[in-house]
């Protein structure tokens, strides 16, 4: 009973080594697995980054982005190529693509080269966004990184520059558009007062002109009454003048352009007749002269 025992003991140590070692041969596969694959990763980012540099010399924007995104997928933690993509983004002035890129390569750089040559081309982005102030801060953190880049200092002279005329402009626009709006002010309460003026000014010359307007009014009607009235009269006598028919009369001598009048005819006729009648008397005395006149007497 004893020994059957101590056997059974036995096996089960043996088994619990036997899982042990199983166990530990598992984990080290495991970690050597793991180690394997970053390794082979990175690899493999490293070949599509070289894809896209082939692609860049052959003019491919298209393939160039899709082979920087394959080797970022298979390695997250490449700076390179997230850096070179950014750059990609930004000499076809995709300057926002640019920023989203070189800004993720900024938190995973880890040397200083890297971490100014980031911020330096992270810099031109932001300018050709004119973003002047972000471009400002970031040569500053490239020029920390790396306080010998003239290249860098000077890009940051300009971006200070631009800032500076940028800053002018908008206190410029804030003065212009706050004396616009003080004038604005100005002129309506001018205007306010004009038209308060005027309508209390315009009720008191109503009451000042209203009897001067009633006397002129009243006067004018008077003169155009007695006007009425020698008009009328003027009329009247001259009605009282003509004879019955008279009017008429004159209205038909009235000669048209051209013609004789019905009363100078008239003349004519009587002229004419008392030649004729001047002329039968004459002729009539000499009969008279020659023949003597004979007296009857009728009783």
């Amino acid at each position: 009973m004893n020994e059957r025992r101590k056997v059974d003991r036995m096996d089960l140590i043996r088994y619990k080594i036997t899982v042990l070692t199983s166990v530990f041969l598992f984990l080290s596969g495991m970690e050597a697995f793991a180690q394997d694959k970053p390794e082979k990763l990175a690899r493999e980012s490293k070949n599509f980054i070289a894809e896209a540099q082939e692609a860049l010399a052959d003019d491919d924007f298209a393939s160039a982005e899709a082979a920087y995104r394959k080797a970022i997928a298979k390695d997250p933690n490449n700076t390179v190529a997230k850096y070179n993509m950014g750059n990609l983004y930004y000499n076809k002035e995709k300057s926002l693509n640019a920023e989203e890129r070189l800004k993720q390569a900024a938190e995973i750089a880890v040397t200083k080269t890297e971490k100014h040559r980031i911020y330096h081309n992270l810099g031109n982005s932001f300018m050709q966004q004119k973003n002047y102030q972000a471009a400002v801060d970031a040569f500053k953190n490239a020029l920390r990184n790396d306080p010998t880049d003239e290249e860098t200092r000077y890009n940051l002279a300009l971006a200070k520059k631009m800032l500076e005329k940028e800053q002018k402009n908008q206190d410029g626009n804030k003065d212009q558009n706050k004396q616009d709006q003080e004038n604005k002010d100005k002129n309506q309460d001018q205007q306010e007062k004009d038209q308060n003026k005027d309508g209390d000014g315009g009720e008191d010359e109503k009451q000042d002109q209203k009897p001067k307007d009633e006397g002129e009014n009243e006067k004018d009607k008077k003169e155009g009454e007695q006007n009425e009235d020698k008009q009328k009269d003027k009329g009247e006598g001259d009605k009282k003048d003509q004879k019955p028919g008279e009017k008429e009369k004159q209205q038909q001598q009235r000669p048209a352009q051209g013609q004789l009048s019905p009363q100078q005819i008239q003349s004519l006729l009587e002229a004419m007749n008392n030649e004729e009648k001047k002329v039968q008397d004459k002729i009539n005395a000499e009969k008279a002269k020659a023949v003597k006149l004979k007296t009857d007497k009728d009783w």
